[in-house]
């Protein structure tokens, strides 16, 4: 994995930073994207693999470049430095875990549902988490009773 600094803009104190990123596999396939780092977040912008990636490696994109890009804006892996956010390794929410955190996710999915919203999204805003652990936590929720199930059995 290679992460260079394209380009920084300032305004002010505040900084926007991009990166190029480059993940090589040894059998020959590679990921290229281009990541910005701006007001404590990162967002990836551009993507390019050969082959293709699937739906589910892209939504694991983040967890492969977290640690070099943290390396790269000036700190070690698991701190961020101070331009890049200097709320920790991620900006999330500290979310409770066991039964108290999949109680919380039922009523952040049940209040969505009940407001018009889309409920997997609101867990996602709620813990943090990305769309595929987000659907996890609600399915343990599930699993405990606290969701109805998805569909009814026959």
């Amino acid at each position: 994995m290679s992460v260079r600094p394209a380009w920084e803009v300032r305004e002010n104190e505040n900084a926007t930073r991009w990166f190029d990123v480059r993940l090589a596999f040894t059998d020959g396939a590679h990921v290229d994207a281009l990541a910005v780092v701006a007001g404590g977040c990162v967002g990836v912008e551009d993507v390019r693999a050969q082959p293709a990636l699937s739906l589910d490696d892209l939504a694991v994109l983040a967890d492969w470049i977290e640690d070099s890009l943290a390396e790269a804006c000036g700190a070690g892996a698991g701190t961020a430095p101070e331009g890049c956010g200097g709320q920790g390794r991620r900006a999330r929410p500290a979310w409770p875990r066991g039964a108290e955190g999949r109680w919380l996710v039922a009523q952040e999915y049940r209040a969505a549902q009940q407001g018009g919203a889309d409920p997997v999204l609101a867990v996602m805003c709620a813990t943090g988490h990305s769309r595929r652990k987000a659907l996890r936590l609600i399915g343990q929720a599930r699993d405990a009773g606290l969701l109805a199930p998805r569909r009814a059995r026959r």
